[in-house]
């Protein structure tokens, strides 16, 4: 599912409990139709799934499927998926048969037909998380379907535990730059956050070709994990965002 900003929802809230009806198969009539004319924003953690799916190199990966901007809310540096370059403005990984990363899909096509918004508590650190049902009139006739599940069952289903767990973690980084951070990135603040987020084959190359470790305050079993788990090296790669850009000021 495409993040299209021109696209109306409707949008119904659920609990964890409440059920909707929905179901996406090959033989639904709008199949592969919400994989076009796509805007779509890509979380680190998808970039990471996305690059090992593909067998390539994170620089790779941004360079060939990706354009970079700064988020007009965040003032953060944010990855958007390039679509593929024709008049359909499809996404570039889907085909005839459907999605050709589905297993690492990102997560806001995981998530669909929900969508999940989250706020953080600065007092507590604790984050709380309210799904919606999103319901797309112009081509999606999925919500037509006879299969009803909670949105308890839907998570589970659909893997999306796991995205939530590692998109959560940006969620401070966004609180500490609305406030102590309001002004723009600088150049060497943007290519931090890009090297440790996004491009983190070169972020663990810093680490353990440049020395940076000496700086990241990590233990032995963490640098450990980093060299050879990429999901460990991007919680390092939060860590070290939220100390070299917001450590001064926190």
């Amino acid at each position: 599912m495409g993040n299209n900003p021109e696209e109306k929802y409707d949008m119904i809230l659920l609990s964890a409990d409440d059920s909707f009806m929905f179901s996406c198969t090959p033989s639904a009539s709008c199949f592969n139709e919400c994989c076009r004319d796509i805007s779509h924003f890509l979380t680190p953690y998808d970039i990471l799934c996305l690059k090992n799916h593909l067998k390539l190199g994170s620089a790779e990966f941004l360079e060939k499927y990706c354009t970079q901007h700064t988020g007009p809310e965040t003032g953060l540096p944010v990855v958007i998926l390039r679509p593929a370059p024709d008049e359909d403005m499809k996404c570039p990984f889907v085909g005839p048969e459907g999605c050709r990363v589905y297993e690492n899909r990102p997560s806001s096509c995981r998530t669909y037909p929900l969508a999940r918004t989250v706020s953080y508590s600065r007092e507590t650190g604790r984050i709380s998380e309210q799904y919606v049902l999103l319901l797309q009139g112009k081509h999606c006739k999925g919500h037509m379907e006879n299969h009803r599940q909670t949105v308890r069952e839907w998570v589970e289903q659909e893997g999306i535990a796991a995205c939530n767990e590692m998109n959560d973690l940006m969620v401070e980084i966004i609180a500490l730059k609305s406030s102590l951070h309001p002004a723009p990135l600088d150049f060497r603040e943007r290519h931090i956050f890009h090297t440790a987020l996004y491009d983190t084959d070169n972020f663990r190359h810093q680490i353990f070709q440049h020395r940076l470790s000496e700086k990241l305050n990590a233990g032995p079993d963490e640098l450990q994990a980093a060299e050879s788990d990429d999901t460990a090296l991007l919680k390092l790669g939060i860590r070290w965002v939220k100390y070299a850009i917001f450590g001064g000021r926190t």
